[in-house]
């Protein structure tokens, strides 16, 4: 049986701490460093977010998105990738990057490259794991839907109320990145138009929910930042 969770964030930690000493050492001079998050209502994947010391917000960002966001998504949205998270292998690896040269927003990796995780180890419950990166920068810029973007950013006007909206499309972009990266790794033979067509799916409709339900409880008195209900 695959650890619990909890189980599996204290077995990685040990191992990491268990490594030789001069190679902790050389790693933390490097900046890298490493984050645990999960889904809460899923069992695996649990993902390990692999980023430069620099990058810790960021990295803090993508955590927030997979324990905090995704739980509030409606249903059918995580229902679609039941499947795809079920078969996902315990332990998946996310490679922070600012940017990639190719302009990819993430790439499903083949082979795991992140030094400490490249093979199979008791920590990992016994199993290899999974690895992608994403491109955190350009997916801050990213147009994903570029008319219902607009359409449901015109509902807010400057202030907090649009900083807020920005701030959580931007963490549904990372999400949406993430399922469609995870999605490669675990059906690598299924097509590029199937995956994009669910990820782009999850991300138009979790974002339309969002901002109804912000919509919903805004009182136009108090709050200038939301534009009027038509």
């Amino acid at each position: 049986m695959c650890p619990e969770k909890s189980d599996l964030k204290a077995a990685i930690w040990n191992y990491l701490e268990s490594r030789p000493r001069v190679v902790r050492w050389r790693e933390w001079l490097s900046g890298r460093r490493y984050l645990p998050a999960s889904f809460p209502d899923r069992s695996r994947p649990l993902y390990v977010i692999a980023h430069r010391v620099r990058d810790g917000g960021r990295a803090a960002e993508v955590a927030r998105a997979l324990e905090h966001d995704w739980i509030e998504v409606p249903a059918r949205c995580r229902e679609s990738y039941d499947e795809a998270l079920f078969r996902a292998p315990q332990l998946v690896v996310i490679q922070l990057h600012r940017t990639n040269i190719c302009g990819c927003l993430g790439h499903r990796h083949a082979a795991v490259s992140e030094a400490p995780f490249t093979m199979a180890h008791d920590a990992f419950g016994g199993e290899q794991a999974g690895e992608l990166d994403i491109a955190v920068e350009q997916i801050l810029t990213w147009q994903a839907l570029p008319l219902s973007d607009t359409a449901l950013d015109a509902k807010f006007l400057e202030g907090s109320r649009l900083e807020e909206f920005h701030a959580r499309q931007f963490r549904l972009r990372l999400l949406s990145i993430i399922l469609h990266e995870t999605n490669h790794v675990v059906f690598p033979n299924e097509p590029e138009t199937s995956i994009r067509e669910r990820s782009l799916n999850f991300y138009r409709e979790a974002l339309a929910d969002y901002t109804e339900k912000a919509i919903a409880t805004l009182s136009f008195t108090l709050d200038r930042s939301f534009s009027r209900l038509k």
